[in-house]
């Protein structure tokens, strides 16, 4: 699975090198989202010094992993989720599913979009110039929790995005459902700590937007308790069972071209 992945990257990133005029298209995206972002910083901190305990350079680096997690987001996960939603209202998963390797990790790495890596670089350097001028201490535990708690969110938009996928071999319209995660995901530009307590768990357990986000912001800063990084730990656990679970549940009531 390794090899057919690596594969696949080298002819994403030769496709992409054909549309080079898109690098700078995605960088403006890039820039424009970040100077809105930036903008709506400063209005919210020329009334006051921190928002819900947080201050600027802490949210700077919320900020940070908001973008870098949806460059992540757009270059591997969606386009994946896309083209398998296409290929299930189509008919034309069957040339993956009769491909020698496990179905699931095939649908999952078949596309990759190199351009959308803009957001995660930008991403990364606003985390950085909020950890500089952050005022606590990032050792190294909050270093190794930052990026175990980074992949379980990532692994937890995945199993999300599987699962929302997989359930178009029973519902039709999925792509409406797909089109609003984006909507959805844009409240992770703030921790959910700040909105109302049902939001709060709406974009933590069933839309894993705190643990995509807020959680390694939490990590960095110093915020994560323990109970709180082994509860990741077992929630990534559960989505994994349960998007594989669904996926596989899904492909019994698959009828492709070949039915």
């Amino acid at each position: 699975m390794l090899y057919l992945a690596l594969n696949y990257l080298r002819l994403g990133i030769q496709n992409e090198m054909q549309y080079r005029v898109n690098f700078f298209v995605q960088l403006g995206q890039s820039l424009i989202s970040l100077a809105t972002g930036l903008i709506g910083l400063w209005l919210v901190f020329s009334h006051t010094s921190e928002l819900n305990g947080w201050t600027q350079p802490e949210l700077l680096v919320v900020m940070g992993i908001f973008i870098l997690m949806g460059g992540v987001i757009n270059a591997f996960i969606q386009p994946n989720m896309t083209r398998l939603l296409e290929e299930i209202q189509q008919g034309t998963l069957d040339f993956a599913l009769t491909k020698p390797a496990d179905a699931q990790g095939l649908i999952s790495v078949r596309e990759f979009r190199l351009w959308s890596l803009t957001d995660v670089i930008v991403g990364i350097l606003v985390l950085l110039y909020g950890v500089y001028h952050y005022q606590g201490s990032v050792g190294i535990n909050q270093s190794l929790a930052f990026v175990f708690t980074l992949l379980m969110g990532s692994i937890l938009i995945y199993c999300f995005w599987l699962i929302i996928t997989s359930t178009a071999f029973w519902i039709v319209r999925v792509d409406e459902i797909v089109n609003l995660f984006q909507g959805v995901y844009a409240a992770g530009r703030w921790p959910v700590g700040i909105y109302p307590r049902w939001l709060q768990l709406g974009l933590t357990f069933i839309i894993p937007v705190a643990f995509a986000v807020t959680i390694p912001a939490e990590a960095l800063t110093s915020r994560l308790t323990p109970l709180i990084l082994v509860g990741t730990f077992a929630l990534t656990v559960f989505f994994i069972v349960l998007a594989r679970f669904i996926w596989r549940l899904g492909l019994k009531n698959y009828s492709g071209a070949s039915a």
